[in-house]
């Protein structure tokens, strides 16, 4: 006789799944995830499930997170529309639902220009994007499929376009950001809250 074993809901088909991995709920978790989740539920209406599936480790969940806060969301040396252009761009080449997803909805709010958003989400050469925004693009899609590629040479577009040393610096690193949250995304197979579906049309 074949002994079950139950399978926790976060992996059962039609279950709501978020993640591959179980899903800690607020018990289980450190005081600065619950405080982080109910900051979020506050702003802006839900907790996104990349912050319920990361916090098994809730620690490093949080370190992840004020990284990522600085680079994403803080006022920096591009322009919040730039970092997210680059965040789909990355996120699509990576073929990265949760990201692409959401970053995508944040885009679309950025640009108050879904179309343009949803091109880029797609094939960013289909979108029609300024000078400036094509070569962000082009270097982000580069240093995501062909890292050992790149050289020096590779930033002169980038100043070409008026971009200076610090805003090539966030650039890379919102680039190295993305790739490594796809990989953590897709290899747990996050799904999209479906908020995002739904905002910024």
């Amino acid at each position: 006789m074949t002994q079950s074993t139950s399978v926790p809901a976060s992996q059962q088909p039609g279950m709501n799944r978020i993640s591959y991995l179980p899903v800690p709920d607020e018990t289980q978790v450190p005081e600065g995830v619950r405080k982080l989740w109910g900051k979020a539920e506050a702003n802006i209406g839900f907790v996104p499930n990349v912050f319920r599936a990361q916090a098994v480790n809730g620690e490093q969940f949080l370190a992840w997170w004020n990284y990522f806060n600085l680079l994403l969301n803080k006022e920096g040396y591009l322009t919040n529309a730039e970092r997210e252009l680059v965040a789909v761009v990355v996120s699509g080449v990576n073929r990265c639902l949760y990201c692409a997803i959401s970053h995508g909805a944040a885009l679309r709010e950025f640009l108050g220009d879904p179309l343009k958003a949803d091109a880029v989400a797609v094939n960013w050469r289909h979108a029609d994007l300024t000078e400036r925004e094509r070569t962000l693009a082009a270097y982000a899609e580069k240093l995501t499929l062909h890292p050992a590629e790149v050289t020096a040479a590779d930033l002169q577009p980038l100043r070409e376009v008026g971009l200076d040393d610090h805003q090539i610096m966030e650039l890379v690193q919102v680039i190295g950001m993305f790739n490594l949250t796809n990989r953590v995304s897709s290899a747990l197979g996050f799904v999209p809250n479906a908020e995002y579906y739904r905002q910024g049309r």
